[in-house]
């Protein structure tokens, strides 16, 4: 690590979270410098020498980095605490190691892959949406699936932030009282798969995240995790670096 480094890329290497959230433990007034409460974002700090604080307890750069496939249960947030007294992943997922973070979030009633680092810039750039990672969900619908549905989640469907499409929707079966479809999106938007369903006068019965990127579930049953291999983490920076390059282009 170089003799100085601003503020916030020291707290995301100190496995912090990730950049937005270690500038808001900053402007919080959460951080401390040798004693002094810093709450500018510019701020530089030389962590050979300096003693750095958050919430009064030391924080130091995480020399291993870690990448974890994690199964989600229903009925646990993927939060690292929760107010209402919710079970949190951290709970609800057995030894996961201390310091790692969720990339993006996948809501309670749903289940299924959560991508979980202490890469912080690996993580930023898989949940921004400029980037375009794909997420598929596989998604049990209340009822007969029509082309009504499955045209509307591709063509799009009006939400409060603007128009939502779906890049790829399949339909995987048809059988009594439900259907099930695989939906792919290119990001992570709260409830975005149930608001487009529901928009489109559907009822969601249950919903898994099967995969994220170039990772997928494999060896993962509920309630469990497992280490990425090489070739997934490698997968998965050189996602980021082709839709980097693709959004230079386009420029």
């Amino acid at each position: 690590m170089p003799a100085k480094v601003r503020l916030n890329k020291f707290l995301r290497d100190c496995h912090q979270g990730s950049r937005r959230k270690c500038e808001d433990l900053i402007r919080g007034g959460l951080v401390t410098i040798d004693g002094v409460q810093v709450t500018e974002l510019a701020t530089l700090v030389d962590p050979e020498h300096q003693r750095v604080e958050v919430g009064g307890k030391p924080v130091r750069p995480f020399a291993e980095l870690i990448y974890i496939a994690a199964n989600k249960p229903r009925g646990v947030v993927v939060t690292a605490s929760d107010p209402r007294g919710r079970k949190t992943i951290y709970r609800g997922i057995e030894r996961l190691p201390e310091g790692v973070f969720s990339v993006g979030r996948l809501d309670m009633d749903s289940e299924g892959l959560v991508i979980l680092t202490n890469d912080g810039k690996l993580a930023f750039r898989l949940a921004h949406p400029r980037y375009g990672i794909e997420r598929v969900y596989e998604v049990a619908v209340k009822g007969q699936i029509g082309q009504d549905l499955l045209d509307g989640l591709a063509k799009g469907v009006l939400l409060e932030e603007g128009v939502v499409r779906a890049k790829r929707v399949q339909l995987v079966r048809q059988g009594g009282e439900r259907g099930v479809l695989r939906v792919t999106l290119t990001e992570g938007k709260k409830h975005e798969v149930r608001r487009m369903i529901a928009g489109c006068g559907y009822e969601v019965l249950r919903l898994k995240r099967i995969r994220f990127g170039n990772v997928n579930l494999r060896r993962v049953p509920g309630g469990s995790w497992r280490n990425l291999d090489r070739d997934e983490i490698r997968g998965l920076r050189r996602l980021v670096q082709e839709a980097y390059e693709r959004s230079r282009s386009d420029h």
